[in-house]
């Protein structure tokens, strides 16, 4: 019984990671789209989120079903439990891709009134965060997951770099305005991302101690 258990934990795994995969995929495609302001991957980015979402829906299942037929207590609970709120961030994650590459439409076209610089920094962060937050629960790393957590001042910092930034030209130039305003949307949501997969960390810390955000649950 027990060999079943640990197979379809496995399985688990194994969805997890490529749900990750795809995710970080959008991710970067987003932003390649947004600084090439390429229109045509911008469109197949934003057609491609079912894909994502059926994942969730997917892995949902697969939860749900191990809950109901294994009936997992403790820490195998914690860890199924722990998967079901991964997902959703997940999910939320490849919204947020779509989200930017949205803007990407709206921005294309238009010459960017600067070099984008940071934004992109803020992607690269999101992506490697992501990649240590599953790694971590994969592997059952609680000081990788802890690092992830740490991560995320580095993509708040980065995103008061291009709000000031854009601000200042906003002051320069009221017409920099609505591009502006579009492009700190744009890095809102590339801090959103990050906010997402400090989640996935303290899921992962609560699957391995029971705690999450120092409340202890399970």
């Amino acid at each position: 019984m027990r060999n079943n258990f640990d197979e379809q934990l496995a399985r688990l795994n194994t969805s997890l990671i490529e749900m990750c995969e795809i995710v970080k995929h959008s991710i970067a495609q987003a932003k390649f789209a947004l600084i090439g302001q390429d229109v045509a991957l911008a469109q197949k980015i934003i057609a491609s989120d079912d894909e994502i979402d059926n994942k969730e829906k997917e892995i949902e299942g697969d939860c749900l079903k191990l809950i109901l037929r294994q009936q997992p207590v403790a820490g195998d609970l914690r860890y199924v439990s722990a998967v079901l709120k991964i997902v959703t961030d997940l999910e939320r994650i490849g919204d947020h891709a779509t989200d930017i590459s949205e803007l990407t439409l709206l921005l294309a076209g238009t010459p960017y009134i600067k070099k984008l610089e940071h934004i992109p920094q803020m992607a690269e962060s999101t992506m490697t965060m992501l990649t240590e937050s599953i790694e971590a629960f994969v592997k059952k790393d609680l000081q990788l997951a802890q690092k992830v957590i740490a991560d995320d001042d580095k993509v708040d910092g980065l995103f008061e770099m291009v709000k000031s930034d854009l601000i200042e030209l906003i002051n320069e130039n009221s017409e920099n305005g609505d591009q502006a305003i579009d492009l700190v949307m744009v890095a809102k949501y590339f801090e959103r991302i990050a906010d997402h997969a400090t989640n996935v960390a303290e899921w992962v810390v609560f699957s391995l101690t029971g705690t999450h955000k120092d409340s202890k649950i399970i």
